[in-house]
């Protein structure tokens, strides 16, 4: 079982968004995800997220908003929690990362980037600033398969 988190930064209508195109053996290659990474030992989530969101992009996180957990199923990949953050107040300038190429995009042009189909729930659920959920996605290979939010399937 993996714990990482991903946080959404928001900034003039945008999210700071990964495009993972660096690294070859990647679950996430050529989609755009938000910024995020693995726990490592004794991390709390707020710790993992905000030491990520540092690595990533060089960006001091001032405070974030922890929004929703993700369990993600698939038949190709370990099952991982994904805890979710959105946050709007940071400090310092953006570096090059490593695991792909940081770029400011337009809240309603990410939906026509390639994501994986269940975040694009979740990023519905922030837009929405729907409460603290817990979302479980299924997948067979890249196909979402079953959606569940708060115990209540959704149609997909």
């Amino acid at each position: 079982m993996i714990n990482s988190t991903l946080c959404h930064i928001e900034k003039d209508g945008k999210y700071l968004m990964l495009h993972r195109i660096k690294k070859e053996n990647d679950v996430n290659r050529d989609k755009w995800v938000a910024i995020g990474g693995k726990f490592e030992e004794n991390e709390s989530p707020e710790e993992c997220n905000a030491r990520e969101v540092f690595e990533e992009t060089g960006l001091i996180l001032k405070s974030a908003s922890y929004r929703g957990i993700v369990t993600f199923v698939s038949n190709k990949w370990e099952t991982e929690y994904m805890h979710i953050f959105h946050s709007d107040s940071f400090s310092g300038e953006l570096t090059d990362c490593d695991e792909g190429e940081l770029c400011w995009v337009d809240k309603k042009e990410l939906y026509s980037l390639p994501i994986w189909q269940g975040d694009k729930i979740f990023l519905k659920l922030l837009e929405e600033d729907i409460p603290f959920f817990s979302l479980k996605l299924e997948y067979k290979g890249e196909t979402l398969i079953k959606a569940v939010l708060n115990g209540n399937q959704l149609s997909i």
